[in-house]
């Protein structure tokens, strides 16, 4: 393959080929300068066979902009002659103005003199004419397309995964406040004025230490990665401790609703709705060891162990 003709005007764009990665079609828009025709360049695509390439050409940076004002192309080619068309000014311009073309810059000087300072401005490559081939420059532009491409879809990626997340803190949100509803309208039946009744009828002004809830909001993050498999004897343990402290399954459950809301406030990349479906898991199962627990309490309360005699003393 030769390099790129510089001084042939045959403008037929064309190729029927299709390589592995590279687009079968793709439309340029060549951003010449005034003095120069880029009918060399449409004569060098349609040589080669890689890809079909639609080169449209323009004089100048004014004429370059209204074409992109007013159509969409794959990719822009932009010429380099300094003292007709700086193609590093325009390029810091066409990208300031919001341009997300891919661009590749078209020079005589070598691509290490070059290729660095197009980059700076936001080129996508660089080719010099006179060492490169038709073929090289047709990769160079699909890779770009390609590339942009990608940027473009994780992009969209992106912006669908944090529209998801949204909705899943809106939702733990919405479900949070019903929680905190029926936790707040829940009337238990007529308290025992004795034991554990006493303690019920004074949740309201209860304040629950300060050690308690930090223990329940490392319990929820475990519980959260591993799930309930290894953390029988801890939740027993937490019921223990709510027992013996007298705290009521309504303050027990302010406490769980204000630790998941901490939760899902700070959250990272973790799933609202995960951590909701787990503190739902954990509240119930730490509502039975507290059930249980307490109706051991009162039988023990109630049934209190009696001192055995020793043999030969029961008469």
């Amino acid at each position: 393959m030769a390099t790129i003709p510089s001084d042939q005007k045959i403008a037929i764009p064309g190729g029927d080929a299709l390589f592995h990665g590279m687009p079968g079609r793709l439309k340029v828009l060549y951003i010449a300068a005034p003095s120069r025709s880029g009918a060399w360049l449409a004569e060098a695509f349609a040589a080669d066979s890689a890809a079909e390439i639609l080169l449209e050409e323009v004089a100048g940076e004014a004429a370059g902009m209204e074409r992109l004002r007013d159509e969409v192309f794959d990719a822009i080619l932009v010429s380099h002659e300094p003292g007709e068309l700086d193609a590093l000014d325009l390029i810091e311009g066409y990208r300031t103005g919001g341009a997300e073309e891919p661009i590749v810059v078209l020079g005589t000087p070598a691509e290490a003199e070059m290729a660095v300072l197009c980059y700076e401005v936001g080129a996508d490559g660089y080719v010099c004419v006179s060492t490169s081939t038709t073929r090289n420059l047709i990769w160079v532009v699909a890779r770009a397309v390609q590339r942009h491409h990608l940027v473009r879809e994780n992009r969209r990626f992106h912006q669908a995964e944090q529209t998801r997340l949204g909705r899943e803190q809106d939702e733990a949100q919405r479900l949070l406040q019903e929680q905190r509803a029926a936790v707040e309208e829940f009337h238990p039946g007529p308290l025992r004025k004795h034991g554990h009744g006493a303690v019920a009828a004074a949740e309201t002004s209860a304040v629950l230490p300060p050690e308690l809830t930090a223990h329940y909001r490392e319990l929820l993050r475990i519980y959260v990665i591993m799930g309930s498999g290894n953390l029988a004897d801890e939740l027993r343990h937490l019921a223990s401790l709510l027992v013996a402290a007298g705290i009521t399954a309504r303050q027990t459950a302010r406490m769980h609703l204000d630790v998941v809301a901490a939760m899902i406030s700070g959250l990272g990349a973790r799933s609202s709705r995960h951590i909701m479906t787990r503190a739902d898991l954990l509240i119930l199962e730490v509502m039975l060891h507290l059930g249980e627990g307490y109706r051991h309490s009162d039988q023990e309360r109630l049934h209190p162990p009696t001192q055995q005699l020793l043999p030969g003393l029961d008469r």
